[in-house]
């Protein structure tokens, strides 16, 4: 029996339809009548997908001639959607605090007779990291630009003292 072997050609290009897959799935979500119901004649969509209790999600509706509306009853009331930035209307809401990590809540778009329906999933809010420090005060612990700015002090630091040393015997 001969070993199986596969090129690196293959393992990057089947890393790369694995990789694409869950994001073709993703875009397919704002799609019309995804979610089982009949197809609509309006594109829809909430973004982001997900978001956590008190952040704001964007509602937009396109190729709707009427004034187009989106609510959730468990999440907000229905809010109508007006021309904004971007193609066609859309608004912006608050998710409340009462919004519960880890559940999926329908979105209703709807446009003159027709409806279409998308997701919004709740995940939890991101709390900061806090040092406590002796003196009882919190320090919140470094984002990436802090990080990424400190290695690059660290080695040019290390750049100068290594040239120093092959100057001072």
């Amino acid at each position: 029996m001969r070993p199986l072997r596969i090129s690196a050609a293959a393992l990057l290009a089947s890393t790369a339809l694995a990789l694409a897959a869950p994001a073709a799935v993703a875009d397919s979500v704002t799609a019309p009548g995804v979610l089982g119901g009949p197809v609509a004649s309006f594109g829809f969509s909430v973004t982001p997908s997900s978001a956590a209790p008190g952040a704001t999600i964007t509602l937009r509706a396109t190729g709707c001639a009427a004034q187009p509306t989106a609510g959730a009853a468990a999440l907000f009331a229905t809010a109508p959607l007006t021309s904004a930035d971007g193609p066609g209307q859309s608004t912006k809401v608050t998710l409340p605090a009462a919004a519960r990590p880890g559940t999926r809540y329908d979105i209703t778009f709807t446009c003159g007779t027709e409806q279409g329906t998308t997701p919004l999933t709740v995940i939890p809010p991101s709390t900061p990291t806090t040092v406590r420090t002796s003196l009882g005060s919190g320090l919140s612990g470094p984002d990436a630009a802090e990080v990424i700015l400190g290695a690059a002090l660290v080695g040019i630091a290390g750049v100068l003292i290594f040239r120093r040393a092959r100057t001072h015997p």
